[in-house]
């Protein structure tokens, strides 16, 4: 029956570290059984064995992105990360697979969505409203979305967090790194513990619906001048610890600009890419989380939508100003002074140069190229990728030369290249030499931090 609810996304969250524990063991005995019989296909093959394509095969990421799906929280958070951020290094239709994370999820069953709501506003919330759509419009990692109608009138979207999933980050992240150990996806041994304390910091932070309401209300501020974009309205009165209330915003995936005319995606991309460079010379705040579902568009003004700023943090001076002279020496096309600016920043040891010299003079030519054309980049048009990913790779297997790059710049790259990621998405071109110019022309250098 067309009119029937489907329930195939209907999920209870396992709330108690008891339970998350033993789906984390049924993912592991899954991906573990998955490795056996791919080892076994390729002994039989006479193919090469590594830990790395035993356990990235199709049935292994289907196996990973249901289970994540189900866990919700810390645990598919990070799996969204891997599939947004390894985009470019994962076979395409294990991408494909781990990309279900980014656009839909499991939702709460209505007596588990119930005890929450009852949890925060009362046994008798339904008071507040005409009407509250049990049915989520959205599913996500931390929480889901509801519609409402408040008694006087106001269309709301309530984001409503998963029971347990703030008391579960820190294991979920040590479960999940465990995964991308197995998958050599994890750093080198002595930066582990760094990364892993500032995804638990950020998904914590992530899961503050307080400061995130606080987060939303500042950028609406920022942004009230600025035409072509649209931030959600704070309802305070009924956000709470795990609750957040804020106005309804309509609008379509920011994927469907693919359809418009070439003009009209053109300058609507090119607007986003002008905001991800202010919150980064301007701001001095930058929302990190590039999920193309944070983004909705409005076909009929062009206005795009901003959702979800749980993910805004600070961003470093020093890091800033870092890329501000990173990027007018390649504007100017003085290489050398990239690569001094590069390692002045942190981004890269000089024991990297003395030993690939050659590798790195190529990777910073193909970018200051591409940096200095003042006519629209195609980012549809992805042909350098592979080219600095082969001298990339080249580095990375020299052990010696390994070093994590300064902690905030990981958020910092992590937008950039998820907009980039986007921009190839919706085969969009931009002036970025434009962008970048009006925007360092119109802004100064970030005073320093106190020490």
């Amino acid at each position: 029956m067309a009119d029937k609810p489907d329930r195939s996304r209907e999920r209870s969250v396992p709330s108690g570290r008891i339970s998350r524990f033993a789906s984390f063991g049924r993912l592991a005995s899954g991906v573990a059984g998955g490795m056996m019989a791919e080892g076994a296909r390729r002994l039989r093959s006479g193919d090469s064995l590594s830990p790395r394509d035993l356990i990235l095969t199709p049935g292994n990421a289907k196996r990973m992105a249901d289970r994540l799906s189900h866990l919700r929280g810390a645990a598919m958070k990070m799996g969204q990360m891997i599939s947004l951020d390894a985009g470019d290094y994962l076979p395409r239709e294990l991408s494909d697979i781990l990309a279900t994370l980014r656009d839909q999820a499991n939702f709460m069953p209505a007596r588990q969505l119930d005890k929450v709501l009852k949890e925060e506003w009362g046994t008798d919330w339904r008071k507040q409203f005409r009407w509250f759509n049990p049915r989520p419009i959205a599913a996500a990692s931390i929480g889901q979305v509801h519609k409402a109608l408040t008694r006087d009138g106001q269309e709301l979207a309530i984001k409503v967090q998963y029971p347990g999933i703030a008391e579960s980050i820190d294991s979920d992240v040590d479960n999940v790194m465990t995964l991308l150990r197995v998958a050599g996806f994890a750093p080198p041994e002595l930066e582990i513990d760094m990364l892993l304390a500032e995804a638990k910091k950020q998904l914590h932070e992530e899961a503050d619906y307080r400061r995130e309401g606080a987060q939303m209300a500042m950028y609406r501020e920022r942004l009230a001048g600025t035409p072509g974009f649209v931030v959600p309205t704070l309802h305070e009165g009924l956000t709470r610890d795990r609750i957040l209330a804020m106005s309804f915003e309509d609008g379509v995936s920011i994927e469907e600009l693919s359809n418009e005319t070439d003009e009209r995606r053109d300058e609507i991309y090119s607007r986003l890419l002008k905001l991800v460079a202010r919150e980064l010379f301007d701001f001095g705040v930058m929302q990190t989380d590039p999920n193309f579902a944070n983004f909705r568009y409005r076909k009929d003004s062009g206005d795009i939508v901003l959702l979800d700023f749980g993910a805004c943090r600070d961003v470093d001076p020093d890091v800033s100003n870092a890329y501000r002279a990173m990027l007018k020496a390649g504007m100017a096309g003085d290489k050398q002074r990239v690569l001094e600016e590069t390692i002045k920043a942190g981004f890269m040891l000089p024991i990297v140069v003395e030993k690939h010299g050659d590798r790195v003079d190529r990777m910073i030519e193909i970018v200051v190229n591409e940096m200095r054309e003042d006519k629209p980049f195609d980012f549809g048009d992805r042909a350098f990728v592979p080219l600095l990913r082969e001298e990339g790779w080249e580095i990375a297997q020299d052990k010696d030369t390994w070093a994590f790059p300064p902690v905030e710049t990981l958020f910092v790259q992590r937008k950039v290249s998820g907009t980039a990621l986007l921009g190839a998405r919706l085969k969009a071109q931009a002036n970025v030499r434009r962008i970048t110019e009006e925007v360092l022309g119109s802004t100064e250098p970030l005073p320093a931090r106190a020490a």
